[in-house]
C-alpha cells in the first residue's frame, strides 16, 4: 500500500485530469463562471478527492466504496465535458485529450476497486 495518497497511480492520473480541466475551463465564457465551469471543476476535483478520502479509511471495503463514488463523479465529469464540447467551449483536440485521460482514470478506478473487493472477501 502507498504511504501517501500522492503515490496512488489512479490519484496521480485523476489529478492530472483536474489540472487539465482547470486549464481549459479558463477559456469558458464568463457567464458560465457559476454554471458549467464550476460544475465541471467540482465534479473533476471530486474524483481525486474521493480517492484521497477513501485511502484514509480503515478498510479495503470502505476504500472501494469511495472509489465507487469517485467513479460516479467521473461520469458526471464526462457529461460536463461533452456539454462543454457541444456548446463549443472546448476544442475537439481538448475534448478528445481530456476524454482519453478520463477513460484511463475510469479503467484504473475499476481495476483498483476489483482488487480491493477481492482482498476483502
Amino acid at each position: 500500500m502507498a504511504h501517501t495518497f500522492k503515490n496512488i497511480k489512479v490519484w496521480q492520473k485523476a489529478h492530472e485530469m483536474v489540472l487539465e480541466i482547470y486549464k481549459v475551463s479558463r477559456e469558458f465564457p464568463s457567464l458560465e463562471k457559476y454554471g458549467l465551469t464550476a460544475q465541471l471543476r467540482r465534479s473533476a476535483a471530486s474524483v481525486a478527492t474521493n480517492i484521497v478520502e477513501g485511502y484514509k479509511r480503515r478498510s479495503d471495503k470502505d476504500f472501494a466504496h469511495f472509489l465507487n463514488i469517485a467513479d460516479s463523479s467521473l461520469e458526471e465529469t464526462k457529461y460536463h465535458l461533452l456539454l462543454a464540447y457541444d456548446l463549443t467551449y472546448l476544442s475537439k483536440k481538448d475534448y478528445e485529450s481530456i476524454s482519453i485521460l478520463a477513460d484511463e482514470v475510469g479503467r484504473m478506478l475499476s481495476g483498483l476497486q476489483k482488487k480491493l473487493i477481492a482482498y476483502s472477501l
